[in-house]
């Protein structure tokens, strides 16, 4: 695996190697450079803990973080992924972050990226943050949405595109779609094969919807080097919750080399603060009656949805298949602008909504709707949609 050249892993100088040998020995060591506020007691009374810079993260909270980890995913140490072990997390602010860091870590300027379309924008937002290119590879609709895999094989077979990462989004937004166990085998083996990193972004693995059988988490797969996203947001369903975290894992040797490089990152950029890691365990008390609230809402929502188009006469708006997530995907009649809807929903229902061309869906007539609302405004707004539709197929 080949990393980028902008981190710099260079051989530490000699006070640094002395420094590191005296602690493995068990000496103390004073800082007369120390200027850490809180070593000496300068902290505000209300932020009197101790900031130890962790590059990963508070160790304490590495360990409760991964305890909740192999606990939820009921991971033993005979299982597949294996058992997570705290050393193997970095704790950040959020998988936006995660993302920014893994393209420093994998790309220079000038690599690539390739990322899910129809998806969700903000992959290359970031990657063009980095002056890195994100090339899409494509998903295809037939009754469920599968990974175009003989394109996505021909992009990571061609060394002129330097591609660096694959992203897979599992499931992905807005398409509610799962990797597939056999996608998952044979992009497993073009990754390995092609020295191709694997950001697994699994924030909404929690909400399935309409699954397939055979859905797994990436996170703990061993045979590819894969970087695997996660965080509070969707978990708790609080965005302003800003926790999120990296689990690495692989091929030993690229494991360790990817985590040298990482922890250089992290540490330039510094880990998550005391202040917001302190709620950690708290809020991790919240995940599963959290997670659960939300699910019983966008199931409930999802049923509602199927039956009022089923029982809406001469209906021309279907919804696609979602296997998990919080969102799905409409098709209304390809002959209305997508435009054209958009803003005649704002115009007659002070509606907000967000066209298929938002995620690069490749022809007009689809509309992503969100199923987090509560049921009378989600209702609503469903009503409101399809009462435009009517009517602007009647002008």
């Amino acid at each position: 695996m080949r990393f980028s050249s902008r981190v710099d892993v260079s051989e530490p100088n000699p006070i640094i190697l002395a420094q590191r040998k005296a602690i493995f020995n068990g000496v103390k060591l004073t800082k007369l450079n120390d200027s850490n506020p809180t070593s000496h007691g300068l902290a505000p009374q209300c932020l009197s803990g101790c900031y130890t810079a962790d590059p990963r993260g508070p160790k304490e909270i590495r360990d409760i973080l991964s305890n909740f980890i192999n606990k939820r995913d009921n991971r033993t140490e005979k299982s597949v992924p294996s058992k997570l072990n705290p050393d193997q997390l970095y704790v950040l602010s959020s998988t936006s972050q995660a993302y920014a860091w893994l393209m420093m870590l994998l790309c220079d300027a000038g690599d690539a990226v390739m990322g899910p379309t129809p998806g969700y924008p903000l992959i290359e937002s970031i990657a063009r943050l980095q002056c890195v290119n994100a090339i899409p590879y494509p998903l295809h609709y037939d009754g469920s949405w599968t990974i175009d895999i003989a394109r996505a094989r021909e992009l990571l077979e061609d060394v002129s595109l330097r591609i660096k990462a694959l992203v897979l989004i599992n499931p992905n937004n807005p398409t509610g779609s799962y990797v597939k166990p056999e996608e998952r085998e044979i992009l497993l083996q073009l990754c390995r094969d092609n020295g191709v990193a694997i950001i697994a972004d699994e924030v909404f693995y929690e909400y399935s919807l309409e699954p397939f059988a055979g859905n797994a988490r990436l996170a703990g797969e061993s045979s590819t080097l894969v970087f695997a996203l996660d965080g509070f947001s969707k978990m708790l369903a609080a965005p302003h919750a800003k926790v999120g975290w990296i689990e690495v894992s692989g091929p030993k040797d690229d494991v360790y080399e990817a985590q040298k490089r990482l922890d250089v990152i992290a540490d330039d950029f510094l880990p998550i603060g005391n202040t917001v890691s302190e709620r950690i365990p708290e809020l991790l008390q919240y995940a599963s009656s959290q997670s659960a609230i939300v699910r019983n809402r966008i199931i409930n929502n999802l049923h509602t949805l199927r039956e009022t188009l089923a029982s809406t006469p001469k209906c021309c708006v279907s919804a696609l298949r979602a296997e998990g997530g919080w969102n799905i995907l409409l098709r209304v009649p390809s002959c209305i602008d997508d435009d054209v809807l958009a803003l005649r929903l704002m115009k007659d229902y002070n509606l907000v909504s967000q066209p298929g061309y938002y995620f690069d869906m490749p022809v007009n007539g689809y509309l992503a709707l969100s199923l987090l609302p509560e049921p009378q405004q989600f209702i609503s707004g469903l009503h409101a949609l399809l009462r435009t539709v009517d009517a602007l197929l009647e002008e």
